[in-house]
């Protein structure tokens, strides 16, 4: 069971974690599986435990401690520092409106074989950097049959804690996974390693070369990856070249386009496999 440790120093070491340490590092990136991230929420948590992240620690209002007993016995013998309201709130500078918070273990992730390996459907997010937008593209994702998802290396981290939690845990339900190249390398060798594995690879852009989102032809592919690309400049001229189709969602009353997270879930519900 866990124990519980009341929170006397918000300054202590032990709550870096939760108030000092920077998202990248959490990530740690020269050994992420050495890596931390932080989920917010009992249902996220719970998502987390389903796919076997080890938590390390939980942060809670002590109002909420009856509530949350039996996830506190599933998470085992780890601490959890409890305090009021308004000193979690000074210690992470923002209110836990979910009322819990838990540091958990990264796992190494798989490669893009293994995530493409019996994948139909992919999402492949480019530049995106909005964390919350990575979030809801997750959950669209999975809400709309997607298999996996790829993410170019300038993308925002799926463990990010506002991507987490915007996601509502399906980070932890759909694989995914980096390309594994340089910022340099991509997007040519990524898009090339998606067309040895298959894919026909469809860039969502308006260009008046553009498709329409609901030509029969793509939805007839065996194997497509949608590319998305960055809030507000959209995909590259080179990522739209090196792509076998540009697809667009036709706009009317001269909306010139969809926010990418919105964007996502109109493409991703048009594309499935049915």
């Amino acid at each position: 069971m866990a124990y519980i440790k009341e929170i006397q120093d918000i300054d202590a070491a032990e709550l870096d974690e939760y108030a000092r340490m920077t998202e990248a590092q959490l990530k740690n990136k020269r050994h992420q599986e050495q890596g931390l991230f932080i989920a917010e929420g009992e249902k996220v948590i719970c998502h987390a435990l389903d796919a076997g992240f080890a938590p390390r620690s939980l942060l809670m209002e002590r109002e909420k401690l009856d509530r949350y007993t039996s996830l506190l016995r599933r998470c085992g013998e780890i601490p959890v520092y409890t305090a009021g309201r308004a000193v979690l709130a000074q210690l992470t500078g923002y209110a836990l409106t979910r009322g819990i918070l838990c540091a958990m273990g990264r796992k190494p992730l798989p490669t893009v074989e293994q995530v493409c390996g019996n994948a139909r459907r992919i999402a492949v997010l480019d530049s995106i950097v909005d964390p919350a937008n990575v979030g809801a593209i997750l959950r669209s994702a999975a809400a709309l049959d997607m298999d996996a998802l790829l993410l170019s290396p300038t993308c925002c981290d799926p463990l990010h804690r506002r991507a987490v939690r915007v996601s509502m845990g399906t980070v932890f339900q759909i694989p995914w996974t980096w390309m594994d190249c340089t910022h340099l390398q991509w997007p040519a060798l990524g898009l090339e390693r998606l067309h040895r594995l298959g894919f026909h690879t469809a860039a969502l852009a308006l260009d008046d070369r553009s498709i329409s989102i609901d030509d029969p032809s793509l939805k007839a592919k065996e194997k497509l990856a949608v590319l998305l690309g960055t809030e507000g400049d959209g995909l590259s001229a080179e990522t739209i070249a090196l792509c076998d189709d540009t697809v667009k969602i036709p706009m009317g009353h001269g909306v010139d386009s969809l926010n990418v997270a919105a964007a996502s879930a109109v493409a991703f519900w048009e594309l499935r496999c049915r």
